[in-house]
């Protein structure tokens, strides 16, 4: 085994803890802002198997190019999510996911 390919297993392994840590933290918390937390550490790790996957196949710069894109789209999710929850705040006086079973409308 190479020591390139050595690293790349070690990197695959160190995303993939990442997935798990974020999908943990979206599914054990009621706290919504831990939830938008949990999130962006989950499609930080979608981010890192891009570019691992363009390192892989070669194609580094496609890889960049789709990572930058989810950047943008994750950046501009995560802002209205906020605005959502900072909504939630004012009405409500808390964050707890709970609270939005007795939204009705």
């Amino acid at each position: 085994m190479s020591n390139e390919t050595a690293m790349f297993e070690l990197f695959a392994v160190g995303v993939v803890l990442v997935l798990i840590v974020g999908f943990y933290s979206i599914l054990t918390t009621k706290n919504l802002l831990r939830v938008l937390i949990g999130m962006e550490v989950l499609t930080k790790a979608v981010t890192l198997l891009l570019v691992a996957a363009g390192y892989g196949c070669g194609q580094i710069a496609l890889a960049q190019a789709l990572a930058i894109t989810l950047i943008v789209v994750e950046v501009a999710v995560i802002v209205v999510a906020v605005a959502l929850v900072l909504c939630i705040h004012r009405e409500h006086g808390a964050i707890d996911s709970s609270l939005l079973r007795e939204i009705k409308g």
